[in-house]
């Protein structure tokens, strides 16, 4: 308690007033600059895949700085590995969080794909890209990649990932050796993603949905981390610190959007209740790591309306709603000045992409109802402001007055912690570029001379002060994770701006 007397101030009234205040001063800041042009900010977040991509470029590559790479993955075990995508600024190829990217990507396109317009068609590509690897890499039945790439040597290089001469190991989980978080992952990503072909190519629908079945038991029958399985090779790089029983869970409410089988929703009422201290530790968190607040949020569709399901689901998403608000009593987000979004770690922008996404989804699915935060009631106007909010930020409505998108605006980060878009395009520089031979390069202070369009990078710190330093990775890295879920984000205010 701070004070005495009738000036008594309860500490949690303290925090959650001065958070009310910076989050309502960043915004009266920002409603004087006009919103953001998102139809543009969408295109690029889509184009931004294109330089991720891994494999044999196809002819309608538009990042024409990119060329192919890493054309014999999977030859050491005797598999084809080939296409993917490089996760962030390095030459791996982590499946986690390719295939969280994924699921969100397809949980974007499935939710806004109506706003989509030309860019639904380069969406849809971004997607397959994804599936198709995957249907490469879960072919052997109770065999999942999980891993192309010996991080230790990938991070020990600076080179083009059309130059690369580091080992390309191919990590696989198996049901002696288990990986439940990844496998589970790569299930929901394929599960999410035949909805979203099911229109227009149900033939591949239904070969990712059958393959998601197939994976998904996997998953669950021989259940252990891949932490103990593959951990020296994916560790500290992508451990998993939450467990898989989220995982699990996840996959299987998308296999009940995807199939419609009460086998999924008996699943997901009864483990829900099984993994109940998993769960309630993780309320507030989303990312590639924890599916705690997507589930509830994903599930609450299902369960609006039908008192006997809500529980616990629809408490569940509640209290992530009044954990992230920053004018919920509740609140156990912290926020910038400017009014971002803020957890310690590396890329920060990961998770106002992420939780902004499940508020807005949140929102569209409760439409008229009402949650209450302590005292303050928050609305489906609420959350979508927030959401609003947070993009608009990422797009230049903050205190530097910069995009963190890279190509977007008139000021971006132009030095992103990236090997392809640092080191000179094979168009430009047609001889090998080794190893240590970028070194020069990553330690210049010049511009990157290839512009990675749409690239989200990690973003300010928590003074909302961002140092555009190619060696500041934590800031200055991009990730196929932070973009996902925005490209949902864009759509949505493209079309309600």
């Amino acid at each position: 308690m701070i004070g005495s007397g009738k000036y008594t101030i309860n500490c949690l009234m303290l925090r959650t007033i001065v958070a009310i205040f910076a989050f309502l001063t960043a915004t009266v800041v920002a409603n004087k600059v006009p919103n953001p042009n998102y139809a543009d900010a969408l295109t690029k977040s889509i184009l931004f895949f294109e330089g991720q991509r891994s494999g044999k470029l196809p002819p309608n590559q538009r990042m024409t700085w990119r060329k192919d790479s890493a054309l014999l993955d999977g030859a050491d075990k005797g598999v084809d590995l080939v296409g993917g995508y490089y996760d962030a600024g390095d030459n791996m190829k982590f499946h986690f969080p390719m295939a969280f990217t994924t699921t969100m990507l397809a949980w974007s396109v499935e939710q806004f794909k109506s706003s989509m317009g030309p860019d639904l068609q380069h969406a849809m590509e971004a997607i397959r890209w994804s599936t198709d690897y995957f249907l490469k890499a879960t072919n052997i039945p109770n065999v999942v990649y999980a891993q192309v790439g010996d991080a230790e040597g990938d991070h020990n290089c600076w080179e083009r990932p059309e130059d690369m001469d580091t080992p390309r190991t191919a990590f696989a989980v198996t049901a002696q050796a288990p990986g439940s978080e990844v496998s589970a992952e790569i299930a929901a990503a394929l599960a999410a993603a035949s909805i979203v072909f099911k229109p227009t190519d149900p033939t591949y629908a239904r070969s990712l949905v059958n393959r998601a079945v197939q994976v998904f038991g996997f998953a669950d029958k021989y259940r252990g981390s891949y932490n103990d399985s593959i951990g020296p090779w994916v560790c500290p790089f992508y451990c998993n610190y939450n467990g898989y029983n989220d995982e699990l869970l996840w996959a299987a409410a998308w296999l009940l959007r995807a199939t419609k089988k009460p086998m999924y929703w008996n699943y997901v009422k009864q483990n829900i209740i099984n993994f109940k201290s998993d769960m309630e530790s993780g309320l507030s968190e989303f990312g590639w790591d924890a599916k705690h607040a997507g589930i509830s949020v994903l599930i609450s569709k299902f369960v609006l309306g039908k008192p006997l399901n809500e529980k616990p689901f629809l408490p569940y998403a509640d209290t992530f709603v009044c954990s992230v608000l920053p004018e919920s009593p509740t609140n156990t987000v912290r926020y910038t000045p400017g009014g971002l979004m803020y957890k310690s770690g590396i890329c920060n922008m990961q998770n106002p992409t992420a939780l902004s996404f499940l508020l807005l989804t949140y929102a569209r699915y409760m439409k008229s109802r009402v949650i209450r935060c302590g005292n303050i009631d928050i609305t489906q106007k609420t959350l979508i402001r927030f959401a609003r909010s947070q993009v608009n930020y990422i797009l230049g409505k903050n205190p530097m007055n910069m995009s963190y998108m890279v190509g977007f605006g008139t000021k971006f980060p132009q030095s992103i912690h990236h090997r392809g878009a640092s080191l000179p395009s094979i168009d430009q520089h047609p001889e090998k570029i080794g190893c240590k031979e970028g070194t020069q390069y990553f330690l210049s202070e010049n511009p990157n001379p290839n512009l990675h369009i749409g690239a989200v990078v990690g973003g300010p710190d928590f003074k909302d002060y961002f140092a555009d330093s190619r060696p500041n990775s934590a800031q200055s890295e991009p990730a196929t994770y932070v973009n996902a879920p925005l490209v949902g984000l864009l759509a949505y205010f493209k079309a309600h701006p």
